[in-house]
């Protein structure tokens, strides 16, 4: 670990001009990747496979940056040692209790910026499982043939099979019919362990699966492991007023986060699922 940090301090060197100083400090709370904080940087280390997640990450967060609207980390420098994969990002001290309508008001700013078609310029990664990302005119078919169907496959591979999901397949073109928006720009893992708040109470995003893809994922998954209030979906609503039959589509969208978290966790979101799946496909 000390080699492998000697070259993340050249490597942030070369990027900021300036060598860090101090040592590194494990940070906890991350279930793929170590993270330490070393001075002003955070970095996040794995095995040398690990390079493309990373990648795709800073690239997400650039897409994020660019749009001027919700602060997130700036990113330093990506690469490899001899035998670590590393990101290198902006600390961010978190910790405010922050302003929520103002993150709701950004977040259905974030979601105007839209795109030509659903999907992305690379594929990325939910957690720690792929996601792909081709680019499509057809909400339907991008979210059937490249969110849930899958994670379904992935799921089967692994001996656990959800009962119902192939009526479930045939019927999300019906579930998905009042759907008419633009591809949104997504931050498209927003639990609300991907979002703080600064000491000045600023809102900030980070760990995102970016795509475009329909805006209400994004809000969907706010609500699935809790950590936002009613003032920020207040606020949303107020900026960025829902499509009729989002409470339904709801469901279905938080269905694919779910069988992920059932593909890399197990225990009892398999049997969550499945109660899910019975739910879309009677209701």
């Amino acid at each position: 670990m000390n080699s492998s940090f000697g070259a993340i301090r050249d490597a942030i060197a070369r990027a900021t001009g300036r060598s860090p100083v101090g040592t590194p400090e494990p940070v906890g709370g991350g279930c793929i990747h170590h993270a330490f904080v070393l001075d002003q940087y955070f970095v996040k280390l794995n095995r040398l496979s690990f390079l493309g997640m990373f990648e795709a990450e800073a690239e997400g967060l650039g897409a994020l940056a660019e749009t001027g609207i919700i602060r997130v980390p700036e990113v330093l420098t990506t690469g490899t040692t001899d035998s670590t994969a590393f990101l290198v990002l902006e600390r961010l001290d978190l910790g405010g209790r922050g302003d929520e309508a103002r993150f709701g008001e950004q977040l259905a700013a974030l979601h105007r910026h839209t795109g030509s078609a659903h999907g992305w310029h690379r594929d990325n990664f939910i957690g720690s499982t792929p996601q792909s990302n081709p680019r499509s005119p057809d909400w339907v078919s991008f979210f059937r043939d490249h969110r849930i169907d899958p994670m379904l496959r992935l799921l089967a591979a692994r001996g656990i099979t959800i009962s119902g999901t192939e009526h479930l397949l045939d019927r999300i073109p019906e579930l998905l019919a009042g759907v008419s928006a633009p591809p949104a720009l997504l931050h498209g893992d927003l639990w609300g362990g991907n979002a703080g708040f600064l000491g000045d109470d600023t809102p900030v995003l980070f760990d995102p699966a970016v795509y475009f893809g329909h805006r209400e994922t994004d809000l969907a998954m706010t609500g699935l492991f809790g950590g936002f209030g009613p003032r920020f979906y207040d606020a949303y609503r107020s900026a960025f007023p829902l499509e009729p039959g989002h409470e339904m589509r709801r469901e279905l969208y938080n269905l694919y986060h779910v069988l992920n978290h059932a593909l890399l966790f197990g225990g009892g979101y398999a049997s969550q699922a499945a109660t899910m799946v019975r739910g879309l496909v009677s209701g």
